[in-house]
């Protein structure tokens, strides 16, 4: 029996729950408001790591696989409110988001811990904020948040090609040791 009800669980099951309130706000265009909401929510997937990683008896199997769909979720709702909001490109979310649901059909196929670590998110969740910045600053067209989605684009691209490659590799070991007799 494994404890569902650790902290770092109700966090990300808080960053969930904050993801529709953020969609929102940001499509009501408050993005003041909103800009604080993700930084609750980043403040909560902070907390998650750290006490999932020093606080042993925090530990879960449940959390290992719920922080990361915590993350993508979070990260799908918010792109896709931003794009409706004309801050950041339609191809860009499109593609940040057909990455990770290759992503997540990959954890369903290949366990998760076998493939390499999402290497672009910290670049996603920078292009969010600094995309629910421009309006609170008046950014909104600078050259520097289009030169952050390029950078987003570039990550997303290598990470989905690494997600690929390393987990055609993953399969044939699997495949190989299934036909090793015991």
């Amino acid at each position: 029996y494994e404890n569902p009800w650790t902290i770092p669980n109700l966090l990300s099951m808080t960053r969930i729950g904050l993801s529709p309130v953020l969609g929102y706000l940001i499509v009501a265009q408050d993005f003041n408001t909103a800009l604080g909401v993700f930084g609750l929510a980043g403040l909560t997937d902070l907390l998650d790591g750290y006490i999932a990683r020093n606080w042993a008896n925090q530990k879960s199997a449940l959390g290992s696989a719920l922080d990361p769909l915590a993350d993508k979720i979070l990260i799908s709702v918010l792109y896709v409110c931003l794009t409706y909001a004309n801050l950041i490109p339609v191809p860009l979310t499109v593609m940040i988001i057909l990455r990770d649901i290759a992503l997540i059909a990959s954890v369903f196929y290949v366990r998760y811990k076998t493939l390499p670590a999402p290497m672009n998110t910290a670049v996603q969740l920078i292009l969010v904020a600094a995309s629910l910045a421009a309006p609170v600053f008046n950014y909104v067209d600078s050259v520097y948040l289009q030169v952050l989605w390029c950078i987003t684009a570039f990550t997303t691209a290598a990470s989905g090609y690494s997600y690929y490659h390393y987990g055609q590799k993953t399969v044939k070991v699997l495949n190989n040791d299934k036909m090793k007799p015991s």
